[in-house]
């Protein structure tokens, strides 16, 4: 394989923004490349269009004969172009890690309050003791007779009793919850911190305290039993318990957001009465580059020497990876093209309508091998009238139907999502009966399978999906 092959199937690869980040280096360490700085966009990346410009046809140059290829490109590729901060000037250079800022943890939450509240310096070194024993859902994980006796060595007078006293204090801290040994009690002191007029808080915390076994297994008969309480109570409490957090320290941190670039832009255009569904490559993904021409003709004029060869050297890597560029460019349009022809129905009527597709299918209509295609949908994202997608969603294996077609997975799940949406809250359909009223609809899919869709989806078995009303 020829490094210039290995470059090729390298930016084929990479998302957007890694891509930029590609670009950048390149510029940095080649000065035949620069940055068309006149065309440069200041489009955020996170930002969604939903419509982009046809990328401008750049002004192409007969490669000359001392870069041994037979084929032409562009001097200027202007495919995409480039993402800088809305707020700045648009001759700013773009830094990746200008993005990333830094993300708050549940400790460092709960630290901070710690340092502003007054405590004792033997309650603080307690307070600390027990905030790093709390993991990221918020649920305190140490024992606190063992912490008590770790301070009671240092100081007798430290006991248990002070150890509680702490954690309590702990427990009211935002976000109210964090701390608890238990989810019946982080549920407590949830509800305990609503206010007083709070419509049934009394009894929703009887429920959590004393009958949470029954909630979670759905027993609304024993639970109206135990509690003595009305449907229309019982319903109305269940109503306020949901809408606690079980976990509460979630709220806090969590990993730093991932921007997603669209590099595909698909809009439908209507014209004479006819639709069509229009595919484009994103002008504002990535920055345009472009040869420096000063530096191109001094490499042409100087015929001898060490700088005559590092010119010619440094003049033939920018083209290869202009045309790299350009390449990447046109396979990423013909593939999301191809993709956009096949998953017309999905585009027009929703998940429902997704028709089976596998990489060969791509692969073959485009003449292309099936680990390009694989290359070049991963980390590359469309942008669609429904919302904006990696193009490897629209791949999905297929069921069998009754009268010998086939139906897309992605699309068994959206019906199988649409029918428990639908269902009666009293009598949940259970994967058998989900089974039987796809089996009414043409499709052969078996109950272990409806299971397993079903899972994926994170929707709960029908037990777990019984409600009140």
């Amino acid at each position: 394989m020829t490094p210039q092959l290995q470059q090729a199937i390298k930016l084929l690869q990479l998302s957007a923004l890694d891509l930029e980040q590609e670009i950048q280096d390149r510029i940095t360490d080649n000065p035949m490349l620069e940055l068309d700085e006149e065309d440069r966009s200041s489009v955020e990346p996170a930002k969604k269009k939903d419509e982009s410009e046809a990328p401008v046809d750049a002004e192409r140059e007969q490669i000359p004969d001392d870069l041994p290829v037979d084929s032409q490109w562009d001097e200027v590729y202007t495919g995409m172009g480039a993402s800088s901060p809305a707020s700045g000037s648009a001759s700013d250079d773009w830094d990746p890690d200008s993005r990333t800022t830094y993300e708050e943890s549940l400790a460092d939450h709960l630290l901070w309050q710690l340092n502003m509240s007054n405590f004792s310096a033997t309650d603080h070194a307690i307070a600390t003791t027990l905030i790093d024993s709390i993991d990221a859902d918020g649920m305190l994980t140490t024992d606190l007779d063992e912490v008590a006796a770790q301070f009671a060595e240092e100081d007798p007078d430290t006991g248990i009793e002070e150890v509680l006293m702490v954690l309590h204090r702990i427990q009211h801290f935002d976000p109210i919850g964090v701390g608890s040994r238990t989810l019946a009690e982080s549920l407590t002191l949830q509800l305990a911190a609503l206010p007083a007029e709070t419509p049934l808080r009394d009894e929703a915390i009887d429920v959590v305290t004393n009958h949470l076994d029954m909630l979670a297994a759905h027993d609304y008969t024993g639970l109206a039993r135990a509690t003595r309480l009305s449907t229309e109570a019982l319903t109305s409490i269940v109503a306020l318990i949901q809408t606690l957090n079980p976990r509460p320290g979630s709220a806090i941190g969590g990993p730093p957001p991932e921007y997603v670039v669209p590099e595909v832009m698909v809009r439908k255009e209507v014209k004479n009465g006819t639709a069509r569904w229009v595919v484009e490559l994103n002008g504002d993904a990535v920055p345009k580059v472009r040869l420096n021409q000063q530096y191109a003709a001094l490499a042409k004029d100087i015929k001898s020497g060490k700088d005559s060869e590092y010119l010619r050297d440094t003049l033939a890597e920018a083209r290869w990876f202009l045309k790299s560029l350009q390449s990447r460019n046109e396979t990423l349009l013909k593939v999301a093209t191809e993709i956009v022809q096949v998953q017309r129905g999905f585009l027009e009527y929703g998940e429902e309508a997704m028709k089976p597709l596998v990489l060969a299918d791509i692969a073959e209509a485009v003449d292309m091998h099936e680990s390009t295609i694989s290359r070049v949908t991963s980390r590359k994202y469309m942008h669609t009238p429904r919302g904006v997608f990696e193009l490897k969603y629209f791949f999905s294996s297929h069921v069998g139907t009754n009268t010998g077609g086939e139906v897309s997975s992605t699309a068994i799940r959206a019906l199988i999502k649409k029918l428990t949406q639908e269902e009666d809250p009293k009598k949940p359909l259970s994967d058998s009966k989900l089974a039987a009223i796809l089996a009414e609809q043409n499709i052969k899919v078996a109950r272990r399978t409806v299971a397993k869709y079903r899972e994926s989806m994170n929707i709960p078995p029908s037990n777990e999906r019984k409600r009140l009303v």
